[in-house]
């Protein structure tokens, strides 16, 4: 129920980047830290791929990695994000509360938090997810 942190727009290779001024634009939004080093990031790829392909806004941290291997995961498995940021130093992680790798946070219109998830979401769409998505919608 707090305001999304303050993001910082660190571009990953030539992807589309974006700060915080996108949390407030009126959609609703789907925050994912990630690494390509974190197995269960690659585990909850393909459910970031089905959001995507629904049409949800989701947004990508890319969490102390190095470029070229996030660029080869996103290469590999798809990608997602409508628009990633590096979080080289773990700063943001920090300001964020994340503790592990991968975390997913539901953003309504207002740039308001309506879900913290840690771990992996493809065991919890139905149950989690989609109701966090329903809510923040429900929220413009």
């Amino acid at each position: 129920g707090r305001p999304a942190p303050a993001m910082a727009d660190i571009p990953l290779g030539a992807l589309p980047t974006f700060s915080d001024a996108v949390f407030a634009d009126g959609e609703v939004k789907i925050v994912n830290f990630w690494a390509s080093w974190c197995p269960p990031c690659r585990a909850e790829h393909p459910a970031l791929m089905e959001l995507a392909a629904e049409g949800i806004p989701i947004y990508g941290v890319n969490k102390s990695d190095q470029a070229g291997n996030a660029l080869a995961f996103l290469d590999e498995l798809g990608n997602p994000f409508r628009a990633v940021t590096v979080d080289g130093n773990g700063r943001q992680s920090i300001d964020w509360g994340v503790v592990a790798l991968p975390e997913t946070f539901v953003l309504d219109g207002n740039g308001t938090v309506i879900l913290k998830f840690p771990g992996p979401i493809q065991g919890v769409m139905e149950t989690i997810i989609r109701p966090a998505l329903a809510e923040a919608a429900g929220n413009r």
